[in-house]
């Protein structure tokens, strides 16, 4: 346990964001060092400090997490698979993949947050499907059905199937998703990364005891969400 705590606080890049990091280092130290060797003081410190800002915001969006359950026991437990806040738990009738009635659980995560996710379960991943569409802001409702998302399918040991939903919000305009068909999956592992703004819908069998409350703050691959029953 006192090794997971340590492996806990390490904190690297995502490697979705090495290009865009790179780059932009690169860009703003060239206007940077054009504008001092043009001897313009005043631009050089306004540009510094406003791109400087939002290069750090941009690195502070690209961080990664290394994280590890803390307990051993993850049979019957859903985690979140993102950093964020819970924005719906409700009963829905879900028409795509099960026909019937399913608790969802969503996480809305902004762009302070770190936007790596995670499974919610162990098990194994039964398909992996990618469809185009809007790009309503992330919290709303009609965001789960209309706008483009990757759903990923995990089947429990248990034999429990769990829909894991990415979907992509209003500023977002890319969603990786690195499960695939077949693949054995587990809580700590990365299921994507979704850049910008954007939500992570779970659908559990109804009766899940649900573990966490409206509004609550979550941490991906910490914080659980619920119980299968």
């Amino acid at each position: 346990m006192g090794e997971k705590i340590k492996k806990l606080k390490k904190i690297r890049l995502h490697r979705e964001g090495t290009d865009t990091l790179l780059w932009g280092f690169i860009g703003i130290t060239a206007i940077a060092l054009l504008l001092w060797r043009l001897e313009a003081r005043w631009p050089f410190w306004l540009f510094v400090a406003v791109f400087g800002t939002i290069y750090l915001v941009v690195v502070n969006f690209y961080r990664c997490p290394i994280r590890y359950f803390p307990e051993e026991e993850t049979d019957g437990i859903v985690v979140a698979p993102a950093d964020g806040k819970i924005v719906v738990i409700e009963e829905v009738d879900e028409h795509n993949y099960f026909h019937d009635r399913r608790l969802m659980i969503s996480i809305f995560m902004s762009p302070l947050n770190v936007h790596a996710n995670w499974f919610p379960v162990d098990g194994k991943v039964k398909f992996v499907y990618h469809q185009n569409g809007n790009y309503h802001r992330a919290w709303l409702p009609k965001a789960s059905e209309e706008n483009e998302r990757s759903d990923v399918m995990i089947t429990t040991p248990g034999g429990v199937d769990v829909l894991c939903r990415q979907i992509a919000g209003a500023m977002a305009r890319r969603i990786v998703t690195y499960a695939k068909e077949g693949e054995d999956c587990y809580i700590d592992e990365h299921l994507g990364f979704i850049k910008l703004g954007s939500r992570v819908d779970v659908f559990l069998p109804v009766g899940s005891e649900v573990c966490v409350k409206m509004g609550q703050k979550t941490t991906g691959d910490q914080t659980v969400i619920a119980k299968l029953a």
